[in-house]
């Protein structure tokens, strides 16, 4: 699940102080364009310069020999961080400005009252746009319980929003390409709507704990407050303060092992541990990431590097889906809003989802 550290959850939208004066508003809008259009060019300049930098830097700046699996080591790093550093910048600043225009509040009033069908897939692709981290878990699940949100289509947004977030979206096309993150959103979607629907069907409400049966629906909800375009704007750029700021070390220690793994173990090393021919490495994967508490920052590159080493794809997407997914410490918060028969079946229905994804890929990759 994600963290604080990860997603800002916490990013209070701008205060408009009622009706905003409209030539203000957009004086101050052309001003945020002026800026950013001149800085899209100079990141674009910048990264598609990365690769020859990290050739120079490697073996022009620091003369280190070719074919040494130290300097094999340092291009690794030297080209993937700052790459996927910029990726981060410009797509969570996208993403920032999407997501002032899906409030939790907004969130609850879309998935009240609707049909658990419909309700599972509109859910799980909210998730995606929709700030959430652990420390939000409770607040939320409780809130759409009471709206009249059916416990499946809240399962479905709570697999959603930890599982497929915009920093592992941004990594796996920054590492991997257009292809694999693509499967990565879709599979996760899947298997959100799915595992939702599922424990939808097995009508466990009775194993809310009490209290949270007892909260009632308010009577009204908050006024949606009016957002300009320069508030947006804001609010992207507050987001690249909160996620960028916050899991930028993550980033590096994760291509820091990355690279080590690039630079010094073996080709084919990991094909007898995690190749497609070890038929129990997917659920062994998912068992080893389950307990494991990390965000997608510092497991994507590490993944990356098994692939290249020989490791399958299928078993290296359950092992993130399960680290990035699924937790210990999720279960811990959300044991205060569920009882231990209903966290098990979550987490059971969760991970065989992510095992059949696992052998599924296995297969036809």
């Amino acid at each position: 699940m994600k963290t604080c550290d990860s997603q800002p959850c916490c990013t209070v939208i701008p205060d408009t102080g009622g009706r905003p004066d409209v030539p203000d508003e957009k004086f101050k809008t052309l001003r945020y364009l002026m800026y950013i259009a001149p800085m899209l060019v100079l990141w674009w300049l910048v990264y598609g310069q990365l690769e020859n930098f990290s050739r120079v830097f490697t073996y022009g700046i620091l003369h280190l020999q070719t074919g040494r699996r130290l300097s094999g080591a340092v291009e690794f790093f030297v080209f993937e961080a700052p790459k996927v550093l910029m990726l981060l910048l410009l797509v969570v600043f996208g993403v920032g400005i999407v997501r002032s225009f899906f409030t939790p509040e907004k969130t609850r009033a879309i998935l009240a009252g609707k049909r658990e069908s419909i309700g599972n897939v509109l859910a799980a692709l909210l998730g995606i746009v929709t700030p959430f981290c652990s420390c939000s878990a409770v607040p939320l699940f409780i809130g759409f319980v009471s709206t009249g949100v059916p416990l499946g289509v809240t399962f479905s947004f709570l697999i959603s929003a930890p599982m497929i977030n915009e920093v592992a979206v941004v990594l796996l096309y920054g590492l991997f390409g257009w292809k694999v993150a693509a499967i990565y959103i879709s599979t996760g979607l899947v298997i959100a709507m799915i595992a939702g629907w599922i424990i939808g069907k097995l009508r466990m409400e009775g194993y809310l704990e009490d209290w949270v049966l007892q909260i009632k629906s308010g009577a009204g909800g908050m006024a949606e407050e009016q957002l300009t375009w320069a508030d947006r704007i804001q609010y992207g750029i507050d987001a690249i303060r909160d996620i960028v700021g916050k899991v930028w070390p993550y980033v590096l220690a994760g291509i820091a092992i990355g690279a080590g793994i690039h630079g010094y173990v073996p080709e084919g090393f990991m094909a007898s541990i995690m190749g497609k021919g070890a038929w129990w490495s997917v659920p062994l994967a998912v068992l080893i990431g389950v307990p494991m508490y990390s965000n997608a920052a510092g497991i994507i590159p590490i993944v990356q590097a098994l692939i290249e080493k020989g490791a399958a794809l299928g078993t290296v997407l359950a092992f993130m889906m399960s680290v990035i997914g699924l937790s210990f410490p999720e279960a811990v918060i959300l044991r205060k809003v569920l009882k231990p028969r209903l966290i098990a079946v979550f987490f059971g229905v969760v991970a065989f989802g992510i095992i059949i994804v696992g052998y599924l890929f296995n297969i036809l990759m």
